[in-house]
């Protein structure tokens, strides 16, 4: 599966993908307001405002970008409407060719990773027949169970042909309160990639492997020192643009060869229109603001690269 992402970014020439992590308060008034006189100023209305906020997004990059990456809590938190809308986003997104992240972090015990894994990226048996849940291409997921927790993803992985995106170290400020505690005189984070890199050799495919890594933008010197213990593992790189990191702080997460990262931006695309840059297009024009924000963060990276 990393292939198939890697061919992605190399036709668009864009290390990139969109978090569609929609807020009611970045949605337009004039789009929730539609959505409220259809269906009452219920979860179901709510939810269908972040549809139709998310296909305009998709519709105006999609053809600029390989991949979107929809965080599960900014859906489940409208219940099973909004849990609807998640599966009906990764669903479109796929039918306009987009490689999708879940972004779901899950991990627990063994029979539960393999229950998370079968509905997220692959597929339950019912009687004779079998089901896709969720069916993303990748899915991000949280090692704090070891092995028993990540070895039921990576078997599904294999037997699916699907991705990984294991937690190391993450952009958020107070993730250092456990990631950065040193153990045997070495930080907890560098632990955890070399278990990355050991799970990583049981799903290999090319140069890379179908388990990659979360890692930070915020953090640029351990991007660097991450980078060199896992050579042959993609990271998936959030905090780029509203978190703070810029183009210059990613360039670590990269190898020599320009790829081995793909970054992520969230409201910095989706809510583009909130910002003074780009505050000319207008809620009315939302996603076209969307569009010169992707065209803005592609050249920002690739002057770096």
């Amino acid at each position: 599966m990393i292939q198939q992402l890697i061919e992605k970014i190399q036709k668009t020439k864009a290390p990139i993908c969109v978090g569609l992590d929609p807020m009611l308060s970045y949605i337009p008034e004039h789009i929730v307001k539609k959505s409220f006189h259809e269906f009452g100023e219920t979860l179901e209305g709510a939810a269908d405002a972040i549809w139709q906020f998310n296909k305009e997004i998709v519709d105006h990059t999609f053809d600029l970008i390989p991949s979107v990456k929809p965080q599960i809590a900014m859906y489940e938190q409208f219940g099973l409407e909004g849990l609807a809308v998640y599966q009906k986003t990764v669903k479109y997104c796929q039918e306009k060719g987009l490689v999708v992240i879940g972004d779901i972090k899950r991990g627990d015990i063994g029979s539960t990773s393999a229950a998370y894994a079968t509905g997220h990226i692959g597929h339950v048996q019912v009687g004779n027949n079998s089901f896709a849940g969720f069916g993303t291409e990748f899915i991000t997921v949280n090692p704090y169970f070891g092995t028993d927790g990540v070895k039921p993803f990576v078997d599904v992985c294999n037997k699916e042909d699907r991705g990984l995106f294991i937690l190391v170290k993450t952009s958020n400020p107070s993730s250092g309160e456990f990631q950065d505690k040193l153990i045997d005189g070495r930080p907890l984070y560098e632990l955890v990639a070399e278990k990355v890199v050991e799970w990583g050799g049981m799903s290999m495919d090319g140069a890379y492997s179908n388990v990659g890594a979360v890692v930070g933008a915020t953090y640029p010197e351990m991007s660097r020192i991450l980078r060199k213990l896992m050579p042959n593992t993609y990271f998936l790189v959030p905090g780029y643009g509203a978190q703070g990191g810029t183009a210059e702080d990613l360039k670590y997460c990269f190898n020599e060869d320009g790829l081995g990262a793909i970054v992520n931006s969230s409201r910095g695309i989706i809510a583009a229109y909130k910002q003074e840059k780009y505050a000319k297009f207008g809620a009315e024009h939302f996603a076209e603001a969307s569009r010169q924000a992707v065209m803005d963060m592609v050249a920002d990276i690739n002057s770096v690269l």
